[in-house]
């Protein structure tokens, strides 16, 4: 009998084939088990196991690097860390010291750590709990000679079912006979959809109990559009989705052909699609997309997973890479957003009772005045090789903006002084993201060159609900009249003073609201990679 079940659409596209369950043993640790085996042989047995994961996870590294690029296989870099951080390795000694085994020593120790990742705020760290879990299970599963079972060559074209997988399952899936995975359990945020995105894999996470109403083999429907499964389709159902991956395809085609166009409406109106990016690697698939520019340059990932703060060096040449790349075309780089949401020990921060209304962004930049002087050098030295703008985040009132300009200024001075090559006129803008921003963007205008209205934040903040709360994602309402009054008095407000307004929150890239902002008067969308074709198409209909 057919049967449909919703989750979370994790990779879109839609694939039709036989499933494959991926039902692993579960490991079960005693973690108060002991054992009389002297440390120097519990120590060999670590060692052994952890080599061993060691050699598996760098093979995983070359692998994803090799197929798919820098930027996926670098989740393997961090599992490395994980595997050998010494502050886990030396509490695991400490426990086999006091005569616990060497499996439940691993298993206390690293999920004391997952459990640290699981109470921060912030979504990006929740999500690495269980990267921690996943290094964990592949040392244990080497010190009790338990391996997982192999995922890397299936016998025919599936869609893989399974509880969960690890980012280390979903790198070694079989690329050639993998059609889709569904899982039990998962977000959209997390690494596994991340991964499922970048290998094109469609993909549907959290349909809570899809390994126990699926067989092994059973024909399947897995919907990543709409974040379904159907299982045991009948006839006129297969027929209904065979259509509908065929129009996917064909629409995929014509997109290519869209993409390097320019976004102007049948009316011409031209509106700038650029592109959100992390790092100075996903400048390429940015510029392969048809990204007119960069909207949105993320900083953190500078700052993230490291002892000390980057030089100003290693901040110039991140920055040059991406300028140079785009050969003109504008590079939007906002300055430091972090917070109390994001454990960096060498920032010294104060842990918050609500860090989302706490010290974050422009707050934490004009309190660590030397780390943002640090910043502003590196962009304006590499605004000698390209047209860059400085957009400033999480500003509340003009006071902010004043306090930033005047920092700004005086490393100006410096530079000028040190005669270094840098643009003088650099535009300077903000981001858009409290709603007191965008109720006094009359005011603001006056002092900035652009707004960018960072929607993830905005509805947070208007409708008082926690973005990362899974309890109130029915508040996540971008096109709820509230957030659609706050944007059009920023679009209006800039018009007025002769600036001009963007958006690079979720909402940009949404086809949905595009038709809305462009109404709106909205002057350029920015949003992630491969959302740019279908944008930029949309516009081109409007």
């Amino acid at each position: 009998m057919m049967k449909e079940v919703k989750g979370i659409s994790a990779s879109k596209g839609i694939v039709i084939g036989k499933a494959f369950l991926y039902l692993v043993e579960d490991i079960r640790i005693e973690a108060k088990e002991k054992d009389s085996l002297p440390f120097k042989e519990k120590k060999k047995i670590l060692e052994k196991a952890i080599e061993n994961s060691r050699k598996e996870i760098t093979d995983l590294y070359e692998r994803t690097k090799a197929e798919d690029g820098e930027k996926e296989a670098e989740i393997f870099k961090a599992h490395l860390l994980f595997l050998e951080d010494p502050m886990i390795i030396d509490m695991v000694d400490a426990l086999t010291k006091q005569g616990f085994s060497v499996a439940a020593s691993v298993d206390r120790a690293f999920e004391e750590n997952a459990k640290k990742m699981e109470q921060m705020e912030n979504v990006y760290f929740k999500e690495r709990a269980k990267d921690i879990r996943d290094v964990a299970e592949r040392v244990i599963r080497h010190i009790l000679n338990k391996p997982k079972p192999d995922l890397s060559s299936l016998q025919y074209p599936a869609v893989v079912i399974a509880k969960d997988l690890t980012p280390s399952d979903t790198a070694s899936l079989d690329r050639k006979n993998t059609l889709g995975f569904a899982t039990d359990m998962g977000g959209a945020t997390s690494h596994t959809a991340i991964l499922a995105e970048a290998f094109g894999i469609p993909a549907v996470v959290n349909l809570k109990h899809i390994t126990e109403a699926v067989k092994n083999r059973e024909m399947i429907i897995l919907d990543g559009e709409k974040g379904k499964v159907i299982i045991n389709p009948d006839e006129d159902k297969l027929k209904l989705y065979r259509e509908k991956e065929r129009a996917l395809k064909k629409e995929k085609e014509k997109l290519e052909k869209t993409k390097f166009l320019k976004a102007v409406t049948k009316s011409g109106k031209r509106i700038e699609v650029s592109a959100n990016i992390g790092n100075p690697k996903n400048a390429d698939a940015a510029l392969n997309s048809g990204a007119e520019g960069i909207g949105l340059y993320r900083t953190e990932f500078l700052f993230l997973d490291r002892a000390t703060p980057p030089t100003e060096e290693e901040q110039f040449e991140a920055y040059r890479n991406v300028i140079e790349k785009f050969d003109g075309k504008p590079v939007i780089i906002r300055t430091l957003d972090i917070g109390g949401d994001k454990q960096m020990p060498y920032l010294n921060i104060e842990k918050e009772a609500n860090p989302f209304l706490g010290v974050r962004g422009m707050r934490l930049c004009l309190q660590k005045k030397d780390l943002f002087k640090t910043q502003l050098r590196a962009i304006l030295h590499a605004s000698a090789y390209g047209k860059v703008r400085i957009m400033y985040p999480m500003i509340a009132v003009k006071e902010e903006i004043l306090q930033a300009n005047r920092v700004l200024n005086g490393v100006k001075e410096d530079l000028i002084e040190e005669g270094m090559d840098f643009d003088r006129n650099i535009e300077v803008g903000i981001m858009v993201e409290i709603p007191s921003a965008a109720l006094t963007a009359d005011i603001l205008s006056d002092y900035v060159d652009f707004f960018s209205i960072g929607t993830n934040d905005l509805d947070q903040y208007t409708f008082a609900a926690d973005r990362t709360n899974q309890n109130l994602t029915y508040l996540y309402q971008p096109l709820n009249p509230a957030m659609l009054k706050l944007i059009e008095m920023t679009i209006h407000a800039s018009h007025k003073k002769g600036k001009w307004t963007g958006m690079c929150g979720e909402m940009a890239g949404d086809p949905e609201a595009i038709p809305i902002l462009v109404e709106l008067g909205i002057d350029e969308l920015s949003m992630s990679p491969q959302k740019i074709p279908q944008a930029k198409k949309i516009i081109r209909n409007l």
